[in-house]
């Protein structure tokens, strides 16, 4: 998970562009877990600025949020005034701080591509009582819903192995894998081991970047937004950080360059509707509604 390590990501940058879940999304889990009552414990890995952890700690007695990534627990920790949820540096694959049979639900939002699973998952097992649960989930690349050529030119920009301009590379070889490719295969690859875990569901919604029309009424992440918020989100993606790590010369026109490859991707999507086109310099406020490809990967502790 180099990324957060990385000298150009920014925690806070991605607390305020990165989208939010749905109570859907939450009740759905906690539904599935089955809780009786609310003194149970609650694990979250991965918890990035601590969103599920602020979420779910009412349902819970306990809550311990933990992500690898210092800056992530620094701003989970100015984000977070819930005495109820302990914050600490620490990786999936190392839970040792923890005892056996500790733990009622483990989570992960969007964060579970990146775990070492040789590792991960006896660590999780070890921890999670018999019959507690545990639920992973996340999305992958979003579209913009009724803007088919602005899609296409996004997914040439975050993936295309032809450049984008001349002698300008898409941002493709710059996602960090495996884990990548596991979000794009909706986490298809994570399979809980039978030996520990049982009554595995998985909750699917794909969206494709090409279609002509989009049926959302069985999307999980749905958001109303402007180009300037897609931007920004945009902007958080481990694929930018790379490429803006490997261009230093290519500078954003926010810090006073030519213009980096989120702002070529920019033009060419403003472009490509002649509504934002008209709007000049104001096209950021342009609103849109985005939804996003995602699931949700559940099981119970034998």
């Amino acid at each position: 998970m180099s990324l957060f390590a990385n000298k150009a990501f920014s925690a806070a940058g991605y607390a305020a562009s990165r989208p939010s879940y749905p109570a859907s999304l939450f009740k759905t889990v906690l539904n599935y877990h089955n809780a009786q009552n609310s003194n149970g414990t609650l694990l979250d890995l991965g918890c990035g600025h601590g969103l599920i952890s602020r979420a779910l700690s009412p349902k819970f007695g306990k809550t311990i949020a933990t992500d690898p990534s210092l800056g992530m627990v620094t701003q989970a920790k100015s984000m977070t005034t819930d005495s109820k949820i302990e914050i600490r540096k620490a990786q999936a694959e190392d839970l040792s701080f923890l005892s056996d049979e500790s733990v009622d639900l483990v989570v992960s939002g969007q964060a579970a591509h990146w775990f070492d699973y040789d590792k991960a998952w006896p660590e999780i097992a070890r921890v999670t009582k018999p019959g507690g649960s545990m639920a992973f989930w996340g999305y992958k690349d979003n579209v913009l819903l009724g803007h088919r050529k602005a899609n296409v030119i996004f997914d040439k920009f975050s993936y295309g192995e032809q450049d984008v301009a001349p002698g300008i590379e898409s941002m493709a070889p710059h996602w960090e894998q495996p884990g990548r490719s596991m979000v794009r295969r909706l986490l298809a690859d994570v399979v809980p081991p039978a030996e520990q875990w049982e009554k595995v569901q998985r909750i699917l919604y794909d969206v494709d970047a090409e279609a002509t029309e989009v049926d959302i009424a069985d999307a999980l992440m749905v958001q109303e937004t402007t180009l300037g918020g897609f931007e920004s989100y945009v902007r958080t993606a481990s694929s930018y950080i790379g490429w803006k790590e490997a261009h230093p010369e290519r500078r954003s026109r926010a810090d006073g360059g030519e213009g980096d490859i989120v702002d070529m991707l920019m033009d060419e999507i403003v472009a490509s509707e002649p509504a934002w086109k008209e709007m000049g310099e104001n096209w950021r406020d342009a609103k849109v509604k985005t939804v996003w490809g995602s699931y949700i990967v559940m099981a119970k502790r034998r």
